[in-house]
């Protein structure tokens, strides 16, 4: 297995710089095989979110589409698939933010009856609650 970073994931979905990307998506799609695939991590998936969203100005609908496409991929392994499914998925139906959704699947997946939190948007999250 590979591990993938942040930002050998935003250089293959912007395509923004001609010889990294190129890089990038050698890797992507012609270097990683289901013998040998793509490890991307869960701070590595919450920190490609933040920078699509932050630097690049990407709607949740586009970001959505792209973690669809990795999660889809035959040559990646997810960390805590599941909850970045789940955290995609409500950010998607504007529930709220990516990470804080992702926090709270995360919350559930270790056992916790529910999150406490002072964010408004967040607590419209199911399982978030105001302490």
């Amino acid at each position: 297995m590979i591990g993938l970073d942040t930002n050998l994931l935003v250089r293959y979905f912007t395509q923004d710089d001609p010889v990294q990307s190129a890089i990038a998506t050698e890797v992507l799609e012609d270097r990683l095989t289901r013998q040998e695939p793509g490890f991307i991590s869960i701070v590595a998936i919450a920190e490609m979110v933040w920078v699509l969203d932050r630097s690049y100005g990407l709607g949740m609908d586009a970001i959505a589409n792209v973690i669809e496409r990795l999660l889809a991929a035959e040559t990646l392994v997810i960390e805590c698939e599941r909850e970045v499914f789940t955290a995609m998925a409500a950010s998607r139906e504007g529930h709220g933010r990516f990470a804080d959704a992702l926090i709270g699947a995360l919350n559930t997946r270790a056992g916790c009856s529910r999150t406490l939190s002072f964010d408004r948007r967040a607590l419209r999250l199911p399982g978030f609650e105001y302490p």
